[in-house]
C-alpha cells in the first residue's frame, strides 16, 4: 500500500510550512496491522519531507508527540510479515491536542467518541467540520 498518496503530501506539507505553530487535525492515521502501534500524522517538514510530526504509539502506553521517518514506517514489517498501513476511513474530528490528551488519559490512541469528547472539554476545544476530499479524489469506501 501506498502510505503517501500525493492529496495528503500537499497537505502535509502545508501545515509543515505554516509560518505559526497551529494545532492542526490529524490528516492522516497509520497503523500496524499485526500490533499495537499507531500514529496520527498532522505534518511533513518541507525541508526534509521523511520527517513526519505527529502523535506516536508504539503500543507499549505511553503516546507522544514526536516526529517519524516515513521512509522508516515504510519499511517496516511486523509479525506475520505486514508492513505500516494507511487507514483509508480514518475521519479526525479533533485538533491534535484532544487525541494527545485523549492518548494520555487512555494509555493510547483512541478513537472513542466518549474519551475524545472528555479531553476535548478538558482544553476547552471544539470538534471540526470533517474537511471533504480533494476535488477527484477516489473514495475507498463503495
Amino acid at each position: 500500500m501506498d502510505l503517501m498518496a500525493d492529496d495528503i503530501s500537499e497537505r502535509l506539507l502545508a501545515n509543515g510550512a505554516a509560518e505559526r505553530e497551529t494545532d492542526h487535525v490529524p490528516v492522516i492515521k497509520y497503523f500496524d496491522p499485526s500490533g499495537a502501534a499507531t500514529w496520527l500524522i498532522t505534518e511533513m517538514m518541507p525541508h526534509e519531507p521523511d520527517i513526519l510530526f505527529g502523535l506516536c504509539d508504539l503500543g507499549m502506553g505511553h503516546p507522544e508527540l514526536g516526529y517519524v521517518s516515513l521512509s522508516e514506517l515504510q519499511s517496516v514489517k511486523g509479525r506475520l510479515g505486514l508492513g505500516i498501513e494507511r487507514d483509508l476511513y480514518f475521519e479526525p474530528r479533533y485538533p491534535l491536542s484532544v487525541y494527545a490528551e485523549a492518548a494520555r488519559i487512555s494509555g493510547r490512541i483512541t478513537e472513542s467518541e466518549t474519551t475524545l469528547a472528555r479531553a476535548a472539554a478538558v482544553l476547552g476545544k471544539h470538534a471540526v467540520t470533517p474537511e471533504p476530499p480533494p476535488a477527484g479524489a477516489d473514495d475507498p469506501r463503495p
